[in-house]
């Protein structure tokens, strides 16, 4: 087990603040965010990790309390509003019961893997866990969480059962810049508690066997934001040639095998990752003969089976964020764009597409724009079937939290 001696202790004095009047009013409203530039005044300058409390400006009422972060525009990222709190180990438990408790409906023995705590949505700003089955995945997007970790483990063993506990970095915090590693001996896949045999954890969703390797893959090892989409892909690919774009470690390939589909092809930039999609898919018993795989850019990838003259009754293209800041939002609806043309030109007549978009800049409203417009000049119609967003497990408490737009569509010609 990891020595959380070693980390360092949360500050006994508390930076108090106060901020503009559209942050008042952001944070009565429940937005857990406050940014630099809101601030109007603070007592005194702090560290990762330092208690902010929050004061309105006419009465000096208390209003909220969150990490203090230098280090990012969202500098202080609210844990308790309304009502002031003790941030301890009893808080953070509370915390994790009423998450736990929001995702009863998933949890049973088809389903042993999911999203446990949803960041700002579940009370944990700048932090997710995901389970897996007996394994637990932590990954943190601040180091404002490092002199809590101590007592935020003491309240996931008081109240979740489980055997390992994996710490995942962002890139953010895995920067030399940093030195996490030298400071406090944390670092990106490292098992803080428990035994993680390869880093690698089996878990079960919808009665599918899957193994994720929760201290090297992406994220925290899988994506378990799609996994009604992933059911709504086996309730239609009965019979249908699948095409599995950003396949990753197979999540829309076994559910397409598991609904009958005729055959699989799977496309991935990354070899690894279709080496794990080969093992999920003789995890679950499916014919390997029925998969192929292709490792290379999407575009290309998509270019090389239009040259081929393959066709397929289901496609699913699920990219990665494009929009990471305002910045790249032109290049992104560019790229939307370009797998949208690609991916029509590769549908059989009334062939169903399911279009992803995980990249929170770009609208439900935007998507469903850019998709049809995107058939129409490429002179096709498509007939939306349904439209679908965030899963029980990712709850939207503010509007940024919500990322996960999809469509399904059948193409019409």
């Amino acid at each position: 087990m990891f020595d959380f001696g070693k980390l360092p202790k949360p500050a006994e004095k508390n930076i108090a603040a106060r901020v503009k009047p559209a942050a008042e009013r952001a944070l009565r409203q429940g937005h857990p965010w406050v940014y630099e530039d809101s601030i109007l005044k603070q007592s005194h300058l702090g560290n990762a990790g330092d208690l902010a409390v929050i004061y309105d400006r006419e009465k000096n009422n208390f209003l909220a309390v969150g990490f203090y972060d230098p280090l990012s525009p969202i500098r202080i990222k609210v844990l308790q509003a309304g009502e002031p709190r003790r941030i301890n180990r009893d808080f953070f438990a509370e915390k994790l019961q009423s998450a736990q408790s929001k995702r009863l409906p998933l949890i049973g023995r088809a389903t042993n893997g999911y999203r446990l705590v949803y960041g700002e949505s579940d009370g944990f700003p700048a932090m997710v866990i995901d389970r897996y089955q007996h394994t637990l995945a932590l990954k943190l997007y601040t180091s404002a969480w490092i002199p809590h970790l101590a007592d935020l483990l003491a309240a996931l063993r008081a109240v979740i059962s489980f055997d390992a506990l994996v710490l995942r970095l962002s890139r953010a915090l895995q920067a030399d810049r940093l030195n996490l590693a030298k400071l406090y001996g944390l670092r990106d896949g490292q098992v803080l508690l428990g035994e993680v045999p390869e880093g690698r954890a089996q878990f079960m969703e919808n009665g599918l066997l899957f193994e994720a390797d929760v201290c090297k893959g992406h994220k925290t090892g899988f994506f378990f934001d799609q996994r009604d989409n992933r059911q709504k892909v086996r309730e239609l690919a009965a019979g249908r040639r699948v095409l599995d774009v950003f396949a990753y470690s197979g999540g829309f390939s076994v559910y397409a095998l598991a609904g009958g589909a005729r055959s699989v092809q799977a496309l991935d930039a990354s070899a690894p990752a279709l080496q794990d999609l080969k093992l999920n898919v003789a995890l679950n018993g499916f014919d390997r003969e029925k998969v192929q795989v292709l490792a290379g850019d999407a575009f290309a990838g998509m270019k090389q089976l239009l040259k081929a003259k393959r066709k397929f009754g289901l496609l699913i293209v699920d990219p990665p964020a494009f929009a990471n800041s305002r910045a790249n939002m032109r290049n992104a609806v560019l790229a939307y764009r370009r797998l949208l043309e690609l991916a029509l030109r590769l549908l059989e007549p009334d062939g169903l597409l399911l279009m992803a978009s995980c990249s929170s800049r770009i609208t439900a409203e935007i998507f469903s724009q850019l998709v049809m417009q995107s058939a129409a000049v490429a002179g096709c119609e498509l007939e939306v079937l349904e439209t679908t967003g965030h899963g029980l497990d990712h709850p939207v408490a503010f509007p940024e939290a919500e990322y996960l737009k999809a469509i399904f569509a059948r193409l019409k010609r």
